[in-house]
């Protein structure tokens, strides 16, 4: 059977879409699943288990020249790599007008069925081509967690119940001792940067908590995505010392394999959050809004000690609260 996975952006609405791939590992063994995803995040879905191939689309930079010749050139590439093979199952776990089109596009085998939501879930974008384009759409609970919604549909479009245990699949490569960053194993990385502004935490609150990370013997690490994310994390590493590293640019596969091996992350609501979620690293996530029951890290399976944490207020999270935090997710 050969499934093809519909799921373009944003990075954590990626993320969050990894457990249904493992979810058919584990209940349809013999499938074949193929996952279409904006180019910038193919090296992190590269590095997620049981992926066959991997299909990286520009949709965001083509719709700034939709009648370009490049455009039109990279668009006939990108269609005929998509409909290299036929599925039996081309599931849109996004619900917008984009990812429908992806799908539209997409070769199905005879027989086979384009899935879809039936309808929007709370806190989430939905475009109706997406049910218009599909066979079957399938409606779910609308106060669902992001990651459970994208399982439910995989599940009921291929038939099979959901398994109990929750995993991401999301396997970092090793990296060498010659690409390894000083104190790279030890680093508490502090993800500060986010799409939007209104998810940001004060600066001053990140200076905090990275001088109690320091105090305790630990280092800081600082990743960055854009100029100004940079600016940021060069003033952060400024004032809080040497012990404080502002790491390179890198892409989303790179960054992944460090993430890997720092000793845990503080973040807020981000992409890069959501990517430490699914490495099982030490992990607090901050919020401003109470959305975390949506988008925060799911609650652990069993009676064991939680890993990852969300934290909410508003306007936002105390350095206190968060700090609290960080004590339990990073105890030994």
């Amino acid at each position: 059977m050969k499934i093809l996975f519909v799921k373009l952006s944003s990075l954590g609405d990626v993320v969050h879409a990894m457990p249904a791939l493992q979810d058919i590992r584990r209940t349809l063994p013999q499938a074949q699943v193929d996952w279409v995803v904006e180019a910038a995040f193919v090296p992190l879905v590269q590095r997620c288990e049981g992926v066959s191939r991997v299909i990286g689309c520009d949709l965001r930079r083509w719709r700034k020249a939709p009648l370009s010749a490049q455009t039109r050139g990279e668009w006939r590439v990108f269609r005929d790599e998509l409909r290299r093979d036929a599925y039996d199952a081309i599931i849109d776990l996004q619900g917008l007008t984009k990812s429908a089109l992806v799908a539209r596009v997409a070769q199905l085998a005879p027989g086979g069925m384009r899935y879809a939501l039936a309808n929007r879930t709370d806190g989430s974008s939905y475009e109706a081509p997406t049910r218009w384009i599909a066979d079957l759409a399938l409606r779910v609970e609308p106060h669902v967690h992001a990651v459970q919604r994208s399982r439910e549909l995989c599940a009921r479009a291929l038939g099979y119940g959901i398994p109990a245990a929750l995993e991401y699949g999301l396997r970092a490569r090793k990296i060498g001792d010659s690409d390894a960053t000083d104190g790279a194993g030890k680093a508490v990385v502090l993800v500060h940067g986010s799409s939007r502004e209104d998810k940001a935490w004060p600066q001053a609150h990140w200076q905090d908590i990275g001088s109690r990370v320091i105090a305790q013997g630990g280092a800081i690490a600082l990743p960055h995505g854009n100029d100004a994310e940079r600016e940021r994390s060069e003033g952060l590493a400024l004032r809080l010392g040497p012990r404080a590293e502002v790491w390179p640019r890198l892409d989303l596969g790179l960054l992944t394999d460090r993430l890997a091996q720092c000793a845990g992350v503080i973040g807020v609501d981000s992409g890069l959050s959501h990517i430490a979620v699914a490495l099982d690293r030490p992990h607090v996530q901050i919020y401003n809004f109470d959305s975390m029951w949506r988008t925060g890290p799911p609650a652990p399976a069993g009676n064991g000690p939680a890993r990852q944490q969300s934290v909410f207020a508003a306007p936002t999270p105390s350095v206190d609260a968060v700090w609290r935090a960080w004590e339990q997710v990073s105890r030994p």
